[in-house]
């Protein structure tokens, strides 16, 4: 009997194992562990791409590449230029064999790659993505990926050939810091630095750059560039590029177009190419004709900066900008009005476990009363009624049940066999007549408790979800509110409570039932054997206790044992892409088996002591056992009790006492269920520090003009007190102009935006639109006035259309298509089988970079609004799709407030005003010709100076 109830555990095992076993015996496709592969035994690097076809797999029925053909030399350096989803980073897939082409074949020094030992082709390569992926330890380990083992001699030293090493050292703990789970704690320039780093240190034959230099400020982009063009020497290296100045100088230039080459040559040749009518030439010409915007103003005289009256100067210490960039380890940057979320690309593994309530518990205050849980299930007291009934009616029936075992034990002892029949026969008839009574009781029981339940846990869900979307930023920075502990109370707390209200209190009701009932008729039926088993019942229910919590108890620490484990497996599974590209597998194994040997220590520990648990519990339910019948015996020859009176009383009393152990066992459920409701009660109870609802707040509902001040302005992030972002930070946008912040990676520019908007309150000082204090605005009314185009938009998954009228709810499909249109999107959501009814996956993982940012900019469009904010809105986009969409922008602009962040100046050339941030001010203020005629000596002129030179074109 006791077996039965873990059945179901034997038949969960089995489907696990079958899973698991299915992963261990599957052959994989792509083998990087096949030894059978050659070895070239010297490299020279020349790659042949012969007549490849492809297509991903999630989308067979849309070719990729068609036919492809492209020839490196080795030691050159070749250029892939072209459309977003043109197949640029696909090329680069194929020659690491993340996949491998439908038709055709790659050659490596006329080697079909395919027959070359993976592991060691994959060890001739550095790869640096456009959104390098760096893993949860320090920065040294991370570069380590590239070349484990190496000395910390060439780590320096490929770090500095990076451009990292300056901003490493002025860290804390130096090489030492750790980067935080998916490096959140660095700008995305530092990451790309870190991992530009861990390529370089593998010294590879072939050199492969996805948008490398992509989210680098230009002073840093100047000189990671040179620091690539010099690894660049000797070793073949494909560079994929948005901005064509970055691969002027390749040896080649190939220009891609749905899936085919279309030109290729050097940067002269494609120039001079149908004399002047190339598709390359066409993309330059985009791209210069922004860049050499307004050159003739470029020039300055130092007379004129005395009668600028417009440009303005902050007078602060020079004190060198913080590493860390504040917007990028902030989740600001992942919040926005027109939902445009930006979110690792990544899943966390989170664990729910009373560790978990522990620290959670830290921060809350007392348990709120149960009673307060049950009247959110008010609504359904009928069920509750009905279930409670069932129960009370299942915990009757099972002393009943027992003491007509007690009895019909006793009819075999009878010799008369006419009434041993007769008495079989009754029992028989009471056993069935139960046994129908149960299923009615119990499915009336069960039924209704399950509904409340559902009830329940739906309105829980949804109110949680509802208040912490109403929460401020600055509460999700916190340790315990990241988005895998919000995502595992929603998952799991809501059950608990589930389980709390609907099975444990029919258990609770059930087992005060049968109780009450079992020891009155024992007591009744002969109180002699009923008082002593009712003494000793202490160490029965003890026994039996015990016995279940040791079973939780072990089966709750090896799993909280497992958690890092769980945790690294996650993250590997996550980015297997860069752990295959830098061959990491036995580096993740190792630490993988690292963090399981606790585990390992904490089961066998756990073993000495269930074992010694379980032993004395069996024994004392034995020895207990034993006593009754030992002093039930005595009784007997006494005269004093009948053996059906014995068997009576023992077995309702022992059936009682397991129903008793059940309950008992279940503390410590009830216990993590009130962890689970004080949880609860303090997000429900909890009040936002910003209001979006405030009823008191002036409605923005008219439009507004656009006009923002901030006033002295001293911030940091309440995560980082000791960092000081802006110390007396002033700054004027007048209504309908546009005004650009620039300036390096850390100095703030995301965080006027998330200001602006309201992610944060300011410390000291004030931010006011149309002339009122924020603070003083309902603020979802006012952020209906405002878009945000983040820098890394990351869409929901479901279909283009649905995340595009996140802007707008109630858009008609021709506004749709309008804005869509603007945004040079249409055409290419057009060009899907399924146009904007196509799936965009998850975190919008089915289309490129380009095309995210795209819809991203659709939404914004869509939502016509007063204060447009552009956080690198274009930087995702070839030079076409830019001049297109910056064009689309500049009609969007008229008559709007625009502030846009940027590194690319030349995307901000036009700006009625720019500002520079530095050292947690605005160090220069004026147009761009206007901070040109400043001289070289300020910080604007020496920013735009870097990028005119890396962009002008012959």
């Amino acid at each position: 009997m006791t077996a039965i109830p873990n059945l179901s555990y034997f038949a969960q095992a089995t489907a696990a194992a079958k899973r698991i076993f299915e992963m261990i015996d599957r052959n994989p496709l792509i083998d990087a562990e096949d030894v059978d592969g050659k070895i070239l035994a010297y490299v020279r690097g020349e790659i042949e791409f012969k007549d490849v076809t492809f297509c991903y797999p999630s989308r067979p029925e849309t070719p990729v590449l068609q036919g492809f053909n492209l020839k490196v030399k080795a030691g050159k350096t070749v250029g892939l230029v072209g459309g977003s989803g043109s197949g640029k980073s696909t090329i680069v897939s194929l020659l690491e064999r993340f996949y491998d082409p439908v038709k055709g074949h790659i050659l490596l020094d006329g080697y079909k790659i395919k027959r070359l030992r993976l592991k060691w082709l994959r060890s001739q390569m550095g790869l640096v993505n456009q959104e390098p992926v760096l893993f949860a330890t320090s920065i040294k380990e991370n570069i380590l990926f590239g070349k484990g083992g190496a000395p910390m001699e060439l780590v320096i030293s490929a770090a500095k050939a990076a451009n990292a090493h300056d901003f490493i050292v002025k860290l804390s703990d130096g090489y030492e810091t750790q980067v935080g789970q998916f490096g959140l704690q660095l700008s995305g320039g530092q990451k790309q630095r870190i991992a530009i780093a861990r390529a370089l240190l593998r010294d590879p034959k072939i050199l492969l750059l996805d948008e490398a230099t992509s989210a680098l400020d230009a002073q840093s982009e100047k000189t990671v560039q040179e620091a690539l063009d010099k690894a660049s020497l000797g070793r073949t290296t494909i560079v994929i590029a948005h901005r064509l100045a970055t691969i002027r100088e390749a040896d080649m230039i190939v220009v891609l177009e749905s899936g085919n080459v279309v030109e290729s040559g050097t940067h002269n040749e494609l120039i001079q190419l149908n004399n002047g009518g190339g598709t390359y030439f066409r993309m330059v010409q985009l791209q210069q004709s922004t860049a050499q915007n307004d050159v003739s103003n470029s020039h300055y005289h130092p007379s004129e900066v005395a009668n600028n009256d417009r440009v303005m100067i902050a007078q602060t210490p020079q004190t060198p900008v913080g590493a860390i960039s504040i917007w990028q380890s902030s989740p600001v940057s992942n919040f926005s009005p027109c939902i445009s979320v930006s979110v690792p690309h990544s899943i966390q593994m989170y664990s729910y476990d009373d560790s978990d309530d522990e620290n959670l518990g830290k921060s809350y205050y007392s348990i709120p009363s149960k009673w307060r849980l049950l009247r959110m299930n008010a609504p359904e007291w009928k069920q509750a009624l009905l279930g409670c009934l069932g129960a009370a009616s299942f915990g009757g029936v099972q002393p009943v049940y027992a003491y007509c075992l007690g009895s019909i034990v006793s009819v075999y002892f009878l010799e008369d066999n006419p009434k041993i029949k007769s008495e079989t026969k009754f029992y028989c008839i009471v056993f069935l007549s139960l046994a129908v009574i149960s299923f009615f009781v119990n499915l009336l029981q069960h039924y209704n408790f399950a509904i409340m339940g559902e009830h329940l846990t739906k309105r829980v869900r949804e109110k949680l979800l509802g208040n912490m979307l109403s929460f401020e930023i600055g509460w999700f920075d916190k340790d315990e509110n990241t988005s895998a502990a919000i995502c595992a109370r929603l998952a799991t707390e809501a059950n608990m409570v589930r389980s709390l209200v609907g099975d444990r209190m029919a258990l609770l009701c059930q087992v005060s039932v049968n109780v009450s009932l079992a020891y009155g008729l024992a007591l009744v039926v002969t109180w002699r054997v009923a008082i002593v088993m009712i003494v000793i019942h202490p160490l029965i229910v003890g026994s039996l206790y015990s016995k279940n919590v040791l079973m939780k108890s072990m089966s709750k620490k090896a799993k909280e044992a497992q958690n890092k484990g769980s945790q690294l497996a996650s993250e590997a599974v996550v980015n297997h892409r860069t752990i295959s590209a830098f061959s990491s597998q036995k580096k993740i194994l190792s630490l993988f088996k690292a963090t399981m040997e606790g585990p390992k220590k904490e089961s066998i520990k756990q073993s000495w002591f269930s074992g010694f648990g379980l032993f004395s519990s069996q024994f004392l339910s034995t020895a207990s056992i034993a006593l009754t019948y030992w002093y039930g015996g005595r009784l007997m020859n006494q005269g004093l009790v009948t053996s059906k009176h014995l068997f009576q009383v023992f077995f309702i009393l022992m059936s009682t006492s397991k129903n008793i152990a059940d309950a008992g066992s279940m503390t410590s459920d009830l216990a993590k269920g009130g962890n689970a409701i004080r949880s609860i009660f303090a997000i429900l109870d909890r009040k936002t520090e910003i209001e979006p609802d405030d009823l008191k707040g002036i409605n923005a509902e008219k439009t507004i003009k656009g006009f923002i001040e901030l006033k002295n302005v001293f911030f940091f992030y309440p995560s980082r007190p000791e960092q000081m972002i802006f110390q007396g930070l002033s700054l004027k946008i007048e209504a309908g102009k546009t005004i650009a912040l620039v300036g390096q990676s850390g100095s703030g520019k995301s965080t006027i935006i998330g200001l602006v908007e309201r992610f944060y309150d300011p410390i000291k000082g004030s931010i006011l639109i149309d002339g009122q204090d924020i603070k003083e605005y309902n603020l979802r009314s006012l952020r209906s006035h405002i878009a945000l185009v983040s820098q890394e938009p990351t869409l929901f998954g479901g279909t283009i259309r649905e995340n595009i009228i996140y802007g707008k709810e109630d858009a008609t499909e021709t506004e749709v298509r309008k804005a869509a249109v603007l945004a040079n999107a249409h055409e290419f959501v057009s060009s899907m089988k399924d146009g904007y009814n196509t799936y965009s996956g998850e975190r919008g993982v089915q289309l490129s970079g380009g095309q995210k940012q795209r819809i991203a900019l659709t939404r914004a469009i869509l939502k016509n609004p007063s204060i447009l904010l552009l956080d690198e809105a274009t930087s995702a986009l070839d030079s076409a799709s830019e001049h297109l969409v910056q064009k689309a922008l500049e009609k969007m602009m008229v008559g709007r407030t625009c502030v846009i962040v940027a590194h690319r100046l030349s995307t901000i050339q036009k700006s009625d005003s720019i500002a520079v941030i530095k050292n947690g001010k605005v160090a220069e203020q004026g147009s761009h010709s206007d901070l040109l005629a400043v001289g070289s000596q300020g910080s604007y002129c020496s920013l735009i100076k870097l990028q005119t030179g890396q962009s002008s074109y012959p």
